[in-house]
């Protein structure tokens, strides 16, 4: 009797163990948790971008956030800086590459004297004035080839972030062909491209800090500068400016990027989750410029500024003068093999 009950009591405890563990794995199924969360280690990430809390770049941040801590677990947490906190835009871009910063959300102009190949994006009058046809052709093959030679400057590129496209802004000239921007200054970003693009049209281009911008467009440092309606409604540079030229002449586009030996050094999972929340990001970030851009440029033209948008025949001029400089800008053999495919790649976007 003692040897039945010993056996009894043993099976007992066994069917005990075996439902304690499955009520665990209920429980744990019924939280959403997955168990492979237990295998990420505890991180902080730094990711630092220019735009206001306001920006849809910001909303694209926060989601980012939001997908790398719940598909984490909450053991990787990601510390967003918006606003230019970790620097200027070119000292961002050098904090990463040196390793300070982990993630950054950067315009492709910035990054051009860091990586080259990159400046391809802001060749003007290269894209059509269609959002959805440029975000088709990042996103695809030839996108993110062009996507690959951020490793060239140490940096691990992971999207394209979206801006909108930009606008002339001036005092007192309203631009109508190229022949109008001589003897004007236009504020560019640091781009040696940019700098081009203007000495094209017979302007002369100076770089000036974001964070200066505004100021020097009051005091006249310059007389007008480029950047797309949310940059220029958010920065209230339509305040010290009397006209806004509605010309598509090119895209302002960001890469999300990290520092590649940082992002190398990552587990495979944890590489899967940034690379997940990436495309979770830029598309809540492009979703949100696509609500706010006509409310925007509403804002614009209610201020009282002189809103006006070129024709075709006047974007026709500027661009049959612009796209002679892409191949003069943009042209090393492997430079100009990348413009092809891009050409190629934005006609097939189109016609599908």
């Amino acid at each position: 009797m003692k040897k039945y009950l010993i056996v009894l009591f043993t099976v007992f405890l066994l069917l005990m163990v075996a439902a304690c563990g499955n009520s665990e794995k209920v429980d744990s199924e019924s939280n959403g948790q997955d168990d492979g969360s237990a295998e990420f280690e505890e991180v902080e990430i730094t990711f630092s971008h220019n735009q206001p809390i306001e920006s849809p770049e910001h909303v694209g941040a926060e989601k980012f956030k939001e997908i790398v801590e719940e598909k984490t677990g909450g053991k990787v947490k990601v510390n967003v800086f918006p606003a230019s906190q970790l620097g200027s835009l070119r000292e961002q871009v050098e904090g990463t590459q040196l390793g300070e910063i982990n993630i950054t959300m950067q315009p492709t102009a910035v990054v051009t004297p860091f990586v080259d190949d990159i400046k391809v994006i802001d060749l003007p009058y290269l894209w059509p004035p269609s959002n959805e046809q440029t975000y088709k052709v990042l996103d695809g093959e030839v996108g993110q080839e062009l996507l690959g030679t951020l490793e060239k400057g140490g940096f691990k590129g992971l999207g394209y972030w979206p801006g909108g496209f930009k606008l002339f802004t001036t005092g007192d000239k309203e631009v109508h062909k190229p022949e109008d921007f001589k003897g004007m200054t236009m504020r560019v970003m640091e781009s040696p491209l940019l700098i081009e693009q203007y000495k094209t049209w017979g302007a002369t281009a100076i770089p000036v800090p974001y964070a200066e911008v505004y100021n020097s467009l009051q005091q006249g440092v310059v007389d007008g500068q480029e950047n797309p309606l949310q940059t220029i409604f958010l920065n209230n540079y339509h305040e010290v400016q009397k006209n806004v030229i509605d010309s598509y002449h090119g895209t302002m586009t960001y890469v999300l990027m990290a520092n590649q030996d940082w992002f190398n050094g990552l587990s495979e999972d944890l590489q899967n989750v940034l690379l997940e929340a990436e495309v979770e990001g830029h598309t809540a970030a492009r979703q949100a410029l696509a609500e706010v851009e006509d409310e925007y440029r509403q804002k614009i033209i209610d201020s009282g500024i002189n809103y006006y948008k070129l024709t075709d025949e006047e974007i026709e001029a500027f661009r049959s003068v612009s796209r002679e400089m892409h191949k003069e800008v943009y042209n090393k053999p492997d430079q100009l093999e990348m413009l092809d495919k891009l050409y190629k790649a934005i006609d097939e976007a189109g016609s599908n």
